[in-house]
Order: structure tokens, then sequence, then C-alpha cells
């Protein structure tokens, strides 16, 4: 793993330096969009919806749509003046307990390693947490936007989950399920009885991704089987090269003419019976 923020963590007058690394990877399987006949990946062109030209990045900005359909375009000056933090601080608000901090607000995960120097002070950290069972509520700034986030404790490591903010979490409104709607005991008991049946403690080696492994294997049984497309390369890349190649030598022969200088001449291939004869020789 590579560290992707660096910074410290800060409690009281405790500081405690640190290195952000991603604690999860996704390994969805995902696919290409590609011409079916030949296996050439389908390319997508950067199109105005107005005027139907092709817009280059140097034209692209960011837009804002109102509610109304509206759009407000928005300079690199204007996104200047929005706040925003380059802190490198982790800064702890307050702690917890950790029933109060709904699952469902956890964002992206995180795992905290401290400096060499910093080991004690991120065990006293680490313990505090564990022995008082809450979570350290901090705000943290990650790439330039601050936002919340908790740190807690997994397999003896510190992790910083980030948080959603309470709006971003929608409201279930279901008219099917109404407050007066509850099972009889009946049907409870018998709810119970299928609980009881069916419990367990949670062994993620009794789960796999069967999909993805189902996947893996028949990309391999095609390869083995020589059902590969064999992709050239486009004309395009490199007709660029040698148009550009013959334009540089048309612009040295130019600049040399109008300098009045003399445009060497390419050298001929030797004829066919000469080279021979000399080989005889």
């Amino acid at each position: 793993m590579r560290p992707i923020w660096k910074g410290a963590v800060s409690f009281g007058l405790v500081n405690v330096p640190v290195r952000l690394y991603s604690a999860t990877e996704n390994h969805d399987i995902s696919f290409r969009q590609v011409h079916r006949t030949d296996g050439g990946r389908i390319k997508y062109q950067r199109v105005c919806s107005i005027d139907g030209e092709l817009v280059s990045y140097d034209d692209i900005a960011k837009g804002y749509e109102t509610e109304d359909g509206d759009m407000v375009v928005l300079t690199d000056a204007d996104l200047a003046d929005l706040p925003s933090r380059t802190s490198k601080e982790i800064a702890v608000e307050k702690f917890v307990p950790q029933d109060q901090i709904d699952p469902m607000l956890l964002d992206k995960s995180y795992y905290l390693e401290p400096d060499k120097a910093a080991a004690k002070p991120y065990v006293l950290l680490r313990d505090a947490l564990e022995s008082e069972q809450r979570m350290a509520l901090v705000t943290v700034s990650l790439r330039t936007r601050m936002t919340m986030a908790v740190l807690r404790v997994r397999d003896g490591v510190i992790v910083m989950q980030t948080m959603l903010w309470p709006d971003e979490v929608r409201s279930p409104d279901f008219a099917s399920l109404g407050e007066d709607q509850h099972a009889t005991d009946k049907e409870l008991a018998m709810a119970h009885l299928l609980v009881d049946q069916l419990a367990g403690d949670y062994d993620p080696e009794e789960y796999e991704d069967d999909y993805a492994q189902a996947v893996e294997a028949l990309v391999k049984a095609k390869v083995e089987g020589g059902e590969v497309k064999d992709r050239p390369k486009p004309a395009e890349e490199t007709g660029e090269v040698v148009d550009l190649l013959a334009a540089l030598a048309k612009s040295v022969e130019k600049a040399k003419a109008s300098r009045g200088e003399s445009v060497a001449e390419p050298e001929k291939a030797p004829a066919k019976k000469a080279v021979a004869k000399k080989k005889a020789g």
C-alpha cells in the first residue's frame, strides 16, 4: 500500500503524525465496450449538445444546473473563492459512544499508520478508544474539502472512516409501511424459531465472489481456446507520426531555402548490378 495523505491526529496537547492508506479496494468485474466484430474499443467524443461541435478540454468548464434546468457556468476564479481547507490535521472534536454513530453515515475507510517516533501516542489513543468503547469524532480536509469522520480501532489499528453529511441520507417514505402494522404474536413466534435455526457467527471465509470467479474462468477458457481478438494499432496512431516527420523535414528544407542554403538531396540506393559486382569482387 502507498500513503495517499500525510498529516497528524491532534487531541488536546497530543499530536500524532500519521500516514493515511486506503483500507478497501474494489474487485468488481469491469467490462469494456467493444466492436463485436473485431474487439476494437469504443471511443466517445466530447460534443456540445447545443451546436454539435467537438469541445477540447481547454474549453470545458464546470456547470451547476438549477432546479429550473438553467445552467450556471463556474470559472476557476469563482471556484477559487469557495471555502476550502488544505490543513494536514485530523482534529478530534469529541469522543462519542460507539452506538451513537449510525452505520448509514459511514463512508470510506482508511488505515492510519504512525510515524516511527509517534508510536507511543498512537498506541495511547488506540488503547483509550478501545477501553472507553468510544469513537473519536474528527474533522479532516481531504482533497481541499473539509469533511467529518470517525476514528475507531480494528485489529489493533486506528481506522478513519469519513462520514456522509446528515442531509445526504435519504428518508424512507414508504406508504405500504404504516406505523400501525405489526406482526402478530403467532407470526413473531415463528420468526423467532426461524432466527434460532439460522443463528450463527459471521465467518468471512464462508463467502466468496462466485460471479468474479466465474467471469475469470470464462475468460481463461476463451484465451486457452484461442478466442482472442488480435487488435491492430489504429492507423491514425502511426499515420500521425509519419505526417509529423514529413512536416518537420519539409520545414527544415524550407528554412534552408529561405536562407539561400542548398538543400541536400536524399541519397540514392546503389543499383543492383553495381552491388552484385562489388560482392563478386
